[in-house]
């Protein structure tokens, strides 16, 4: 699954299905920086920019932030 290409917000039920992981692992692999980090968009609300997942999609084996950084170059 993937987003369109403008730059939305998905929320943990949306990461979770489109990525196939746990919530435990999901945060296991955000603490180690092998999946983007969540964005605070609002006062108890968080969410992760769907171009972020993308580009974690394209190689989820080898990820890390600094492809985050090339993508956005």
């Amino acid at each position: 699954m993937t987003f369109d290409t403008f730059d939305s917000f998905i929320r943990l039920p949306q990461v979770l299905a489109c990525t196939g992981l746990s919530r435990a692992t999901l945060y296991r692999k955000i603490a180690a920086g092998t999946f983007p980090p969540q964005h605070k968009i609002g006062e108890r609300c968080c969410g992760w920019r769907a171009s972020e997942v993308n580009v974690w999609l394209r190689n989820p084996m080898t990820f890390t932030l600094a492809d985050l950084e090339s993508a956005r170059a």
